[in-house]
């Protein structure tokens, strides 16, 4: 995880940290598309990992388990269950048949009213707009129906297209942090926020 996130830390109402817990708890899908992305489950792990082991796929990310195995992404999976329940954190994946074509990994600081977005497609569906228009779908998403007041996203140095859609859609640069993988390797990230008042106002309905 990144050390030092989210860099704004607003601290909220005991009844807006149980709410915002709730709201996770009760989530089963990213969105109320009938396409939306579905909470991951543990028979999900075969399918996740032919997604994750491609390098396209997860070269970029950070928070991924390493080694890349069916166990260690049972593990993955299994954690964020357990993240739900505590009503930190959610795991969705997007399929077809019994492949899976994206992930979305969201982390929450309920005491923060603060959350991050990760996630990733299918190489096929790269270029074609999908992944930012998605992304920026999901924030709108997190703002609602989580009931958050920030969201802070991390991108590497070398991670380009994330820093072109994250400055495109009106994130503001934050400074950097280090950011450390599950094997204890370390990455510098480059860290950008959002505000819901900067969101609605830059992206109204």
């Amino acid at each position: 995880m990144a050390e030092g996130i989210p860099i704004t830390r607003v601290e909220v109402p005991m009844s807006r940290i149980n709410a915002i817990r709730s709201a996770v708890r009760e989530v089963t899908h990213l969105g109320i598309m009938p396409d939306a992305s579905r909470l991951a489950t543990l028979d999900d792990a075969p399918p996740l990992l032919a997604l994750l082991s491609d390098p396209a796929v997860h070269a970029p990310i950070y928070t991924l388990p390493r080694p890349l195995t069916e166990a260690s992404v049972s593990a993955f999976i299994e954690d964020h269950l357990a993240e739900r329940q505590a009503g930190e954190g959610l795991l969705f994946v997007r399929g077809e048949g019994a492949s899976i074509l994206g992930y979305s990994d969201i982390q929450v600081w309920p005491q923060w009213a603060a959350g991050e977005l990760g996630g990733a497609l299918h190489p096929s569906l790269h270029h074609q707009g999908k992944g930012a228009r998605g992304a920026a779908e999901s924030f709108a998403w997190m703002f609602e129906a989580l009931h958050l007041d920030l969201i802070c996203e991390t991108a590497s140095h070398e991670n380009k297209p994330t820093q072109r859609m994250l400055d495109g859609l009106g994130f503001t640069r934050r400074g950097e942090v280090e950011s450390t993988r599950p094997d204890g390797t370390t990455r510098a990230s480059l860290v950008w926020e959002m505000t819901r008042a900067d969101w609605f106002r830059l992206h109204p309905a």
